[in-house]
């Protein structure tokens, strides 16, 4: 057994990780496969990246010297594969099945029947898209995630209440509706409540009018789990807050669970009645911040191997068409999955030869009035400043990388989020030739997938024009 485990694909591949972490240095390591993993299939193993960008990268940079290290470490001398982790699942390697697959299970005897579950939770308002499987976790949202998994999986040790909080867009909602399908899965006979905010204030005010807040109170302080979204909306409503306020106690008392959802941390909601905040203060409190570029890479490929699930058209768009929409769209999932959504709506399988000026064409009355208020100016002052330079730097005819290659990302932000011509652009940047313009926005296309610092960079500047 012991000899078994040594050829595991995953110990020779551990033992490959620390070479390579040694000869590529920790950064670049950990931006490029520090989330990918090997895994067995057959006779073969697959080396599965965390999206098509990163197994691009190491197709283009490190595979040479992955497979010598395969080889040398591997005593079974098997063939290694590259996939990307969404090409992975939708091979149907990784053949676990959707949480909402909970409606094709048959019940046991004494068992709640499956279709009453399913009809009872999209009767609360239950998405069946939104599950653990179709969430595309990293850094921005991972401990959230592993609590929102803990939760559904009734697990002891618990913190009540959960408050997971982030701004509009950022997987909130998904996360609540995944935790109600998870939990109705594993303990289908528990009571398992989802609400909007909304929907439970406008429950309550009713229950008052017609007289009936008993019923309103039982059907709430009798669920084993309580999810309530949005729940900043009861700010300002006095007798909504009263109601939640009890209706907490009551249930953590009991030991029943509650996780609920807000666009800020408790000590933000300052029209919040205090001792519900304080209520709220003390549970676990799990912040998930925006998105980074490769997990909004991750979000995409996912998005499509959905689409492609569906049956609706081939799992695949070209790397630039992609990075663009990840470089775009930075302030919510939501719109970046729009994005690509009107993308496929308009080209459908024709999405997998999208040349970039095409996919730009498309988006362009959707994008953000805003971004095309930014001037050159602008672009000129944060680049030159985030640098250290100044702005004269950049019209200047000097060549010296620390001005030229900040000089390329201006080109290329401008090119981005600006509708200047590509002449325009040059003679904006010290009189130079179009020719010029377009180099340095193909270099900087190159990099963004090779350097995780100037990808950072990028992000951070684009963040601070789009305010």
């Amino acid at each position: 057994m012991g000899a078994a485990t040594e050829a595991s694909g995953g110990a020779v591949w551990t033992k490959a990780c620390t070479v390579l972490r040694h000869e590529m240095g920790e950064a670049t390591f950990g931006s490029w496969l520090g989330q990918a993993a090997v895994r067995d299939i057959g006779d073969g193993a697959c080396l599965v990246a965390a999206n098509g960008v990163a197994r691009d990268w190491i197709r283009r940079h490190a595979w040479r010297r992955i497979s010598e290290l395969w080889a040398q470490y591997d005593p079974l001398d098997r063939q290694l594969q590259l996939k990307s982790r969404a090409e992975f699942d939708t091979v149907g390697v990784v053949a676990a099945p959707p949480v909402a697959s909970v409606a094709e299970r048959a019940p046991s005897a004494g068992e709640v029947s499956a279709p009453q579950i399913l009809k009872a939770a999209r009767q609360q308002g239950l998405q069946d898209r939104f599950t653990f499987d179709s969430f595309v976790s990293g850094p921005a949202n991972e401990f959230a995630f592993a609590v929102a998994r803990r939760v559904a999986a009734w697990s002891d040790g618990h913190f009540n209440p959960v408050l997971i909080h982030g701004p509009y867009g950022f997987g909130k909602t998904h996360l609540l509706n995944a935790i109600a399908w998870e939990a109705l899965r594993a303990a289908p006979e528990k009571r398992v409540v989802y609400l909007t905010a909304e929907r439970f204030t406008s429950t309550f005010v009713r229950a008052v009018q017609d007289r009936q807040t008993a019923a309103f109170k039982d059907e709430l302080r009798n669920a084993d789990l309580l999810l309530l979204d949005d729940v900043q909306f009861v700010s300002g409503k006095p007798s909504t807050q009263e109601e939640l306020f009890h209706t907490l106690i009551a249930l953590v008392e009991d030991g029943r669970r509650v996780v609920m959802s807000a666009d800020r941390t408790p000590a933000e909601l300052s029209e919040m009645e205090p001792r519900l905040r304080s209520h709220l203060q003390a549970g676990l409190v799990c912040g998930m911040e925006r998105a980074d570029r490769t997990l909004r890479l991750g979000i995409l490929e996912r998005k499509l191997a959905t689409l492609a699930q569906a049956g609706r058209f081939i799992p695949s768009a070209r790397s630039e068409v992609l990075q663009f929409l990840a470089d775009r769209f930075t302030d919510s999932v939501r719109e970046l999955e729009g994005a690509l959504n009107t993308l496929v709506a308009r080209v459908g399988a024709d999405i997998a030869s999208l040349r970039l000026d095409e996919a730009q064409a498309i988006l362009r009355p959707h994008l953000s009035c805003a971004e095309k208020r930014v001037t050159v100016d602008q672009i000129q002052k944060a680049v030159a400043e985030h640098f250290g330079l100044t702005q004269a730097d950049l019209m200047s005819e000097r060549r010296a990388r620390a001005v030229a290659r900040p000089r390329q990302i201006a080109m290329w932000i401008t090119k981005q989020i600006t509708t200047r011509s590509l002449p325009d652009i040059g003679r904006r940047f010290g009189g130079r030739d179009h020719t010029t313009v377009i180099h340095a926005v193909r270099r900087i296309e190159a990099l963004k997938a090779e350097d995780p610092a100037i990808a950072n960079d990028i992000e951070a500047l684009l963040r601070k024009l789009r305010g």
